[in-house]
């Protein structure tokens, strides 16, 4: 099993991940906006089930390749780093756009639609395969047990995480946006917080050492 630090550590950085612009998050709170919380929530479902399609897929495809090439740990670990940093920077970026400036010329869908949207949404997202194929080497060591074991439970850490902060946003999406759009300023210092927590993190990553 893998320690509770690292497992913290972890976490920490999923966080970064689900709280990120991208298409998960401006699509949940979108929908959230636009048809309402249980339309959110649907959606959000969707897009579990497809974080859950990708830790199967990269635990399968970590188990075999993982560390039974010396190569591979450091180029995932050089892709995660620059990873983390093109986040930073799309965050601070120029125009860039705060995660509660959604789109709202949205369709109105049924509970079928929302859901596979939702997941079809997460499945074709790269980032989340990206944030997997990079992040997980980090903290897999063949000491702490089975890799497939390791990959599953921060799959597991990644999941929870994600789904307790979108419940979140889909339950408070209209006023978050309505604050934000009153307060310009909280829109800043969002922007720059995460994009220094995203510089942290490829800092750490950069300098560990594989055990």
């Amino acid at each position: 099993m893998i320690p509770l630090q690292e497992l913290a550590l972890f976490a920490l950085a999923a966080l970064v991940l689900v709280i990120s612009p991208g298409p998960n998050m401006i699509y949940l709170i979108s929908r959230s906006i636009t048809q309402g919380r249980q339309a959110g929530l649907i959606s959000l479902l969707g897009v579990i089930c497809a974080f859950l399609f990708h830790i199967i897929m990269i635990s399968v495809g970590l188990t075999a390749v993982l560390f039974a090439v010396p190569l591979a740990y450091t180029i995932l670990k050089t892709l995660g780093v620059f990873y983390l940093l093109y986040l930073a920077y799309h965050a601070i970026r120029p125009n860039s756009k705060s995660i509660f400036e959604p789109k709202n010329n949205l369709p109105i869908d049924n509970k079928s639609k929302l859901f596979s949207t939702g997941f079809l949404t997460n499945v074709l997202n790269p980032k989340v395969a990206v944030f997997y194929l990079s992040f997980f080497p980090q903290f897999i060591k063949p000491e702490y047990g089975s890799i497939m074991l390791q990959s599953i439970q921060l799959g597991l850490t990644q999941v929870i995480v994600s789904f307790s902060i979108n419940l979140i946003i889909v339950l408070t999406a209209s006023k978050a946006a309505l604050f934000f759009a009153q307060n310009p300023t909280w829109v800043r210092v969002q922007k720059w917080f995460m994009a220094s927590v995203l510089t942290a993190l490829a800092i750490k990553m950069a300098l560990a050492k594989q055990k």
